[in-house]
């Protein structure tokens, strides 16, 4: 079967003929319909030998949806042909927090060695993955498989982050979103959604603030160094509530600091390396920095069901398999406005 592949320190990914893999007992075949292209696949690329932590060659992709294609001996939950998203952030399943649903913060995954599929364990961009366990999968039903697959993790990041400061996104307030692409425009609709606040969105293009604003922004502002002051100044001042960055680099952690308010949440999402200074005087009070991880498995679902109410609609770009590589060069150059999906049976 085909499969897009990092096969060497600092090389670009490639499509690749591998043998199709077997369930073992417990385990489930998907037959992939659909797997996300993220920034964190670029991350890991970009890793040193002495950085990289997962053995080589990796099969790509952490954002996938397919068809249970077989089970393995022994495994219940789910019937051959279910459409199904995967989870990706599989822990050990018996710690604490596996046990309330909350793999993403699995106790022991580092000490078992337990990673997700496509950031260590073989990924969704194949024609065909195995998944450790049916409780890392959530049914689908009708949804379109290209338009849900990033909601597993472009659609459960920003909905966990939210979903932490609900009791600060309150009628009157503002939440700023730095960053509005893969995950930023998602955020900007769940915002929408299950909020009242006003949102304020930043990027680099006027591209990707139309995008902002037809998801639903209020208001956008190019992220430059006068983005703070004009925050501000559309604040009265005040500053934002909550902001979250999804881009994570030291410019845009700067911003986020500058732009929030007394008493706010400062939620960096994205993986560029940044960090912001905390310390008494260095910040307005009370105001709490977090970086927050992927998201819970009751989250997914919940997330899915946004969708199936219409809640969201994940601007995608379609490629096949053969065209992966391309679409990551696309990603990495910033021309990819929205999300791109890989289509391994399209």
């Amino acid at each position: 079967m085909k499969a897009v592949q990092y096969r060497a320190v600092g090389a670009a990914p490639e499509v690749v003929e591998i043998p199709k893999p077997v369930p073992g007992p417990g385990q489930i075949l998907l037959k992939v319909t659909a797997a996300g292209v993220c920034h964190s696949d670029i991350a890991v690329m970009s890793w040193s030998a002495d950085e990289l932590p997962y053995e080589l060659p990796l099969t790509l992709g952490h954002e996938g949806v397919g068809t249970v294609a077989v089970l393995g001996e022994g495994a219940q939950g789910v019937s051959v042909g279910d459409p199904v998203a995967v989870y990706g952030p599989w822990g050990c399943g018996t710690c604490v927090n596996c046990a309330e649903g909350r793999e993403n913060y699995c106790l022991r995954a580092a000490e078992l060695g337990i990673n997700p599929p496509g950031l260590g364990n073989p990924g969704a961009m194949a024609e065909y993955m195995i998944v450790d366990d049916a409780r890392h999968l959530t049914p689908i039903g009708d949804l379109d498989p290209v338009k849900t697959v990033s909601l597993t993790d472009a659609g459960l990041t920003p909905y966990h982050a939210i979903k932490r400061s609900l009791p600060k996104l309150l009628p009157g307030a503002t939440a700023v979103v730095i960053g509005t692409g893969g995950l930023g425009h998602v955020a900007i609709q769940l915002l929408r959604a299950m909020t009242a606040v006003r949102v304020i969105a930043l990027d680099v293009t006027e591209e990707k603030l139309a995008l902002a604003r037809a998801v639903g922004a209020h208001e956008t502002v190019l992220s430059d160094e006068n983005a703070a002051a004009k925050v501000r100044a559309l604040t009265g001042g005040t500053g934002a509530r909550v902001v979250f960055d999804f881009v994570g680099a030291e410019p845009t952690v700067r911003t986020a600091g500058a732009v929030a308010s007394i008493d706010s949440d400062v939620i960096i999402v994205g993986i560029s390396g940044g960090t912001l200074p905390v310390g008494f005087g260095v910040l307005p009070f009370s105001t709490s920095v977090t970086a927050p991880y992927w998201g819970s498995r009751r989250e997914l679902a919940e997330v899915i069901e946004l969708a199936h109410a219409g809640a969201v609609d994940v601007h995608v770009e379609t490629y096949s398999i053969d065209e992966a590589p391309l679409a990551y060069e696309r990603l990495h150059a910033g021309r990819i406005n929205g999300r791109a999906v890989i289509l391994p049976n399209g």
